[in-house]
Order: structure tokens, then C-alpha cells, then sequence
């Protein structure tokens, strides 16, 4: 099957297509799996960065349905990275809970970038989920040694694999009725805030804009040293 009008528009703007085969795969918890691929030639040919993501193609009620998706532990040597899927009632989450070695599906790469502060943070502060533990991972992986707050939105009691060390501050918060995370980092963020810190938001598309708004118009955050992505939306 094709990719319907969203990949013909990915064409024209000159994404890149590659086909990723399904190596392994782990049972994390019971809501989080991993997933282990070859990439296709994808690695050597666009390279690396911090929090790097495709889109993969799936098949749904016979149309293309496509998903982004943070590369975990990319080798560009060997070609492979993982990938990490929050298990729910969804397309890509029902295939990925299938998948098995040998498994082959389409990724586009498109959209993705990361352009690292400068200066250099004194501080990450972190906002996100499940959806989006995988780029904070890769953050945190990226500045070992840079101290880190970070909010986290939980739905369930899984030991999620955070990559948190010593100099890192990580507060769960559950979910709720879909407002306790933004009340948390609205509480905690004005005092955290300096010209050096870096802010990163990426979690469900109401929260990220409620604290968009908050970091742009009231904080005033500049924007070299903030990024907000919706991850999902509910």
C-alpha cells in the first residue's frame, strides 16, 4: 500500500524512505514495549541527533496511518537502534504488541532536528510522558553530567527505564483527571527558570499548549532555550 497524500506531500518536500526489519523484541512492563531494528541505511545516510525520530507506516481500516517515533540507543556503525512503544488501544501500539524478528516496516524521515543550547544548559527541565520518555532518555543521555528537573506524567505503577542519575530530580506525577502535571510544572517552574536553563515539553497536545503559552507570554523563555512538541493528543 502507499502512503496516501501525507507521504506524496513528504515526497514533494523531500523526505527520505527507508524500510526498518524487526530484530527483537522485550517486554519492558506490562504497558511499554521495546522493539529492536536494522535501519535500512537510515543511520548512515541522514546521521545522528539527540531525540531523533521517524515516522512509521501502518495500515489502518485500509488507509496509511502514520506515527512518530524516538530512535533509542541508535549505532550508526551497525546500522540498528530500538525504538520504544507506550502500550494502549491504537494502531501502532496493537503492532508493535505483534511484531516479531523479521518483520519489516516503512519509516520516513522528515521534520526531525535538534540544535543544541548555546551555552550549553546549566539545567535541562524536562515535561513529558510515557510517549515521551524515550527523547527525554536521550536528552538526559546527551548532557550526562547537566543536572536535570523533570516532570513526569504516569498512568500506571510500571517501572518505566528512566536513564535519571545523582544529578537528576525526577517527580511522577499521575495523571488524574488530565491537569495535575501542568499545575505541577506551573507551581515549580518560575523559580527554576535562568538565562541558562533549557526547557523541553512534549506530552499530550492540551498540556503542551497551556504550557507553551505559559513559558512564551508569562515566563518569557527565549526561544533558543526552550522546544515544545504535542506527543499525542487525548
Amino acid at each position: 500500500m502507499g502512503h496516501g497524500w501525507e507521504g506524496a506531500v513528504l515526497k514533494l518536500l523531500r523526505a527520505k524512505d527507508f524500510k526498518l526489519t524487526v530484530t527483537a523484541s522485550e517486554q519492558v512492563t506490562p504497558h511499554y514495549r521495546r522493539l529492536s531494528f536494522t535501519d535500512g541505511g537510515l543511520l548512515a545516510e541522514v546521521g545522528v541527533h539527540p531525540a531523533m525520530w521517524v515516522r512509521l507506516w501502518f495500515e489502518h481500516d485500509g488507509k496509511p496511518h502514520q506515527r512518530a517515533y524516538t530512535l533509542v540507543d541508535p549505532d550508526p556503525s551497525a546500522g540498528t537502534f530500538d525504538m520504544e512503544f507506550a502500550l494502549h488501544d491504537g494502531t501502532a501500539s496493537n503492532w508493535s504488541g505483534t511484531a516479531r524478528p523479521g518483520d519489516v516496516i516503512a519509516a520516513t524521515v522528515y521534520g526531525t532536528a535538534f540544535t543544541p543550547p548555546d551555552p550549553a544548559p546549566e539545567r535541562l527541565l524536562l515535561v513529558g510522558d510515557a510517549a515521551s520518555l524515550p527523547a527525554i532518555n536521550s536528552l538526559l543521555d546527551a548532557f550526562p553530567d547537566t543536572p536535570a528537573t523533570i516532570w513526569f506524567e504516569t498512568t500506571s505503577d510500571d517501572a518505566l527505564p528512566f536513564r535519571t542519575r545523582d544529578v537528576h530530580d525526577l517527580h511522577l506525577i499521575p495523571r488524574g483527571d488530565g491537569t495535575a502535571l501542568e499545575s505541577a510544572v506551573r507551581t515549580a517552574l518560575p523559580a527554576l527558570l535562568t538565562p541558562s536553563t533549557y526547557l523541553w515539553i512534549t506530552c499530550d497536545a492540551r498540556t503542551t499548549r497551556a504550557l507553551t503559552a505559559l513559558a512564551r507570554k508569562d515566563l518569557a523563555v527565549p526561544k533558543d532555550r526552550f522546544h515544545a512538541m504535542a506527543y499525542w493528543r487525548p
